[in-house]
């Protein structure tokens, strides 16, 4: 019976673990905003879009950097999010590496995002 209590106990703490997590931060959940940037890759593998999100009267601006995949069928990926920020200035280094508004990201693995410093 106490084992039970426990397994139970577990769950709903897994459970709203999650849905804090999903709640506050997670990426594919962002507000894509008017779109502000589109820069391929040299080889033409990716193209990261960037976006600003307007915070209305009570946040500032939020520039989102979404990776689309030209090759494959795969769904685009939110990999970089930042606060107070309106413009993004993106420059490829090589087909695998982007720096946006001066943050280095090995695509398509990292992210970057303001609320995980």
């Amino acid at each position: 019976m106490k084992k039970r209590r426990i397994f139970i106990t577990l769950i709903i703490l897994g459970l709203l673990g999650y849905g804090f997590y999903w709640a506050f931060f997670d990426m594919s959940r962002l507000p894509k905003g008017d779109i502000i940037s589109e820069v391929s890759s040299p080889e033409g593998t990716y193209t990261l879009k960037a976006y600003v999100s307007s915070g209305g009267a009570t946040t500032d601006n939020a520039v989102l950097g979404e990776l689309n995949f030209n090759k494959g069928n795969k769904k685009p990926k939110n990999i970089y999010w930042n606060y107070h920020e309106e413009t993004a200035n993106i420059k490829w280094v090589d087909e695998n590496t982007v720096i946006i508004n001066g943050h280095k990201l090995k695509v398509p693995s990292e992210t970057f995002d303001y609320r995980r410093k």
